[in-house]
Parts: structure tokens; sequence; C-alpha cells
């Protein structure tokens, strides 16, 4: 009888470490999570990693064929080059030669985003294509790209920062320097502040789950935030459809769980911004995996590197 292989997936947020084991068929057997609010050094946050990873191969009834970590930042060649913000040290770290040489086991390392996307595209909505966009909508927008079955992240894995297109020349600045980002117009903070500039509120102590209870409800200044919140949403990703004709955008974050209206409401306004040649095989869908799609990509991202199968 075959002998069930596994990989371990780590997930490392600003203030938590996510750590599952999990099977070829992206079942999670066993997970936890490290909170790093406490933690003040990067040998700190090394040592938790690989506490996570004896943690999780202990409970493994098969072999662990390798080690899957989503972090924050740039990525190049298990190497994490900078932009973690949240979390300290990690400037150009080869934190993947690091974590081999201390557990023995395969590793890949890269921004979590990029996980994320490969969860959607392993086990999740965007199974079984070739061709995706993945977005996910928060305090920014992150998100990843798949062309022709393989992660795209541009020369040395410095691009897809799909949250930096400009979709407004000279527009609102954004927290990267520069103006007019689609993230600066399209992400839940920019619909908070929409939403408070015309309520003529403080923006603090307002969520978007505030934003979206209120348009239900029919609050004129929540329906007029949320109309210009699609609007430029959907001219986002009207522009990534014109420029990849993917199979599939995927669309993640917790604003886009809070019903079926939300996808509806960009895919509508989509469809009357692109290409009709570039949007014809285009399904504009919600993600399935939720706060798993990391951990599972980072498994994902494990066996299609280093299974033998």
């Amino acid at each position: 009888m075959k002998q069930s292989s596994y990989a371990i997936g780590i997930d490392v947020g600003g203030t938590s470490l996510k750590c599952g084991l999990i099977n070829q068929d992206g079942g999670i057997s066993y997970s936890f999570l490290f909170p790093l609010l406490n933690v003040t050094t990067e040998g700190e946050v090394i040592a938790l990693i690989n506490a996570a990873i004896r943690k999780c191969a202990e409970q493994a009834q098969g072999q662990v064929i390798g080690v899957g970590i989503g972090f924050p930042g740039i990525i190049e060649n298990n190497t994490v080059i900078g932009g973690a913000d949240n979390l300290p040290g990690f400037e150009n770290l080869e934190l993947g030669k690091i974590i081999a040489a201390s557990t023995s086991l395969n590793v890949v390392i890269d921004n979590d985003a990029n996980m994320m996307g490969w969860g959607e595209f392993s086990y999740g909505a965007a199974k079984h294509c070739t061709d995706v966009v993945f977005m996910t909508i928060g305090t920014g927008i992150g998100g990843s790209l798949v062309i022709n079955g393989a992660l795209y992240g541009g020369y040395r894995n410095h691009g897809t920062e799909l949250g930096h297109i400009i979709i407004q020349q000279g527009g609102l600045a954004c927290s990267c320097g520069a103006s007019g980002c689609f993230e600066a117009y399209a992400s839940v903070t920019a619909l908070i502040n929409d939403y408070a500039i015309v309520k003529g509120i403080n923006p603090d102590g307002i969520n978007g789950r505030t934003v979206v209870s209120a348009y239900h409800a029919g609050e004129r200044e929540a329906v007029a935030a949320m109309s210009r919140h699609f609007d430029h949403l959907a001219t986002g990703v009207a522009s990534l459809v014109n420029v990849f004709s993917p199979q599939k955008v995927v669309l993640g974050g917790g604003i886009t769980e809070s019903g079926a209206f939300y996808v509806q409401e960009v895919r509508t306004r989509v469809q009357g911004l692109a290409m009709p040649a570039a949007s014809k095989y285009t399904t504009i869908t919600g993600a399935l995996l939720g706060n798993q799609a990391g951990l599972l990509g980072c498994g994902g991202r494990v066996f299609s590197m280093f299974s033998t199968k």
C-alpha cells in the first residue's frame, strides 16, 4: 500500500503564523496558529517557523515531502528581499536556505498573495483552469496571476502588483507613494473613507461590514459609496481581463463573502467595460477557500514542485 504524502504549509502574517498539514487532495488534517504580536526580532519569527514545522511533522501519518511558506513582501528565489512591513528585519534574507538547513526538508517560499492564488487554482474556485487572475480585496488589493498553469511574477518575481495599476492619473495618493493606484480607489479602506466623507463622520470604528449593512438597509450614502466602489473595482478588473483574458477572475477577501450580490455587481460592470474578445471565455467568481487559501496554496506549491507521484 502506497504511503500517504503530506506538505506543511506556513502562512505568515503581520499578527499571526498559521501552520497546516496538508494532504495531496487539499485536505488540512491538522492546523494551528502562533500569535506574533509579542515577537520583536527576525530570529524569533524564524524560531517559530521551525517550531511550527516540527509540530506539524509530528502529526504526519506518512512522508512530509516539503514545506511551503507564504510570506509578505517581495520574494526572489526563496529569499525575502523586503517589504514585510509588519515584521522585524527580513531584508535580503535567504529564509529558504535557513529553513531547509534546520529541517532537512524541501522548501518553497513565495509572496502570500501568490500562495493564496495558487490555493484557489489548485483546490478552489479556479480548479481545472490554466489562466487565472486572483485578487484579494481588503486593506489594500493584492493578487496573483496564473498563466498557462504556472504562477507568473514578472522578472525575478518582482511584479504582479495588481493593486498598483494606475486607474486615475494624478489621482488619490497611495500608500506605495504613487497616485491613482487601483487600491487607492477600490480597496475596503478606500470604501470606508469614501463612506465616511459623504456621511461626514470619522472613519475610525467603521469597517466593511458597516458599509455593507447600511447598503442593504438602503441608506443613500452607503448605496452611493458602494456603487462607486463597484465602479472602481470593475475598472481595474476589466483592465486585467483585457490584458490577460483569463478563464477565471477570482475575487477574495472578507467583503467578497458578504453575499452573491457583490460579485454580481462587479461582473455586470465588467461586462460593460471589457473588450468582448478578451472577456469571451472569462468568468468572474468569488473565492471558495476563505482564510484557508494561503495554507492550501503553500501545500499545493510543495506538491507541484516536489511530488514524484
